[in-house]
């Protein structure tokens, strides 16, 4: 009796300190510290299937995507039925087939999709699997599994989960169709649905840049900002659509120099993406 008294503790304590150590790594990782979030998590004596997807999430984020696929898929070994880890698999053989060369792309991206739509079949409502499928449908060409009706048919099953994202993905299709006007009228409803999410204010604002509207995107940038002030990617995609239109450049490197210095997430782009945009505003 005694032994097992001694070893339940023993086995609490480790649970206790391996809950301890996932606690810090997910906190590194939200603050972008994702080497610091590694060490954490390579020092784990019997990493789980959520400490190899928290590992792969780093190994992401810090661009080394062939350690990202190896331990996603460790994570998917571990817990099979997980959607949010065929999710990460997915995005991370998508990521290695956008920086493979041309004779291994099609193989990282037809891996890409399986794990995208496996995540979705395992769970129908989880709406970034289906947004990252259908944004995988409507970029990849027929013979790698994508096409525009595929995309099309994923969007009306995005209706009954989020109206806001179904529209944003009919703007989508319209765009791609050259159906510019559609595409305007789509987005608009979806910022009519959501009308405090900033990040489709931003999308709106963005395409309006696009079309020669600078007036009125200058004025959904406006909202977006009193909608979340001082919001990173605010300052971000203004920056970029500044840069990308080649006007207030001036304001494009303020914008950029105040985005670096502030606190981000792993939602937010990298660092690394503003500095570019820097040089290149400076170099304009």
């Amino acid at each position: 009796m005694r032994l097992k008294v001694v070893l339940l503790l023993t086995l609490g304590a480790a649970l206790l300190a391996s809950g301890q150590e996932m606690k810090q790594a997910e906190e590194l990782y939200q603050r972008t510290d994702y080497e610091g979030s590694l060490k954490v998590l390579r020092s784990m004596s019997k990493p789980d299937a959520a400490a190899y997807c928290l590992m792969g999430q780093n190994y992401l984020m810090t661009g080394d995507y062939k350690k990202a696929t190896d331990v996603l898929q460790k994570a998917v070994d571990a817990q099979p039925h997980s959607s949010e880890y065929y999710l990460w698999l997915g995005r991370a053989w998508g990521r290695r087939a956008e920086t493979s060369s041309p004779f291994t792309a099609p193989m990282s991206a037809s891996k890409a999709r399986q794990f995208f739509e496996r995540s979705v079949e395992l769970d129908p409502n989880n709406l970034e699997a289906m947004s990252d499928l259908f944004d995988y449908y409507l970029e990849a060409p027929g013979f790698l599994g994508g096409g525009m009706d595929k995309a099309a048919q994923l969007a009306e099953r995005m209706a009954r989960l989020n109206p806001a994202e179904y529209h944003f993905a009919q703007a989508q299709i319209a765009e791609r169709r050259k159906e510019f006007n559609t595409a305007e009228e789509q987005l608009r409803r979806a910022v009519q649905l959501a009308p405090r999410q900033v990040g489709r204010v931003i999308e709106l604002a963005r395409y309006l840049a696009k079309q020669g509207k600078d007036r009125e995107s200058e004025a959904m940038f406006a909202e977006a900002e009193k909608i979340a002030p001082n919001n990173p990617r605010v300052m971000f995609w203004r920056a970029a659509t500044y840069v990308q239109e080649k006007r207030n450049l001036g304001e494009a490197q303020n914008l950029l120099k105040r985005y670096m210095q502030s606190e981000l997430t792993p939602d937010d782009p990298p660092r690394s993406e503003a500095e570019k945009l820097l040089k290149k505003a400076i170099g304009a």
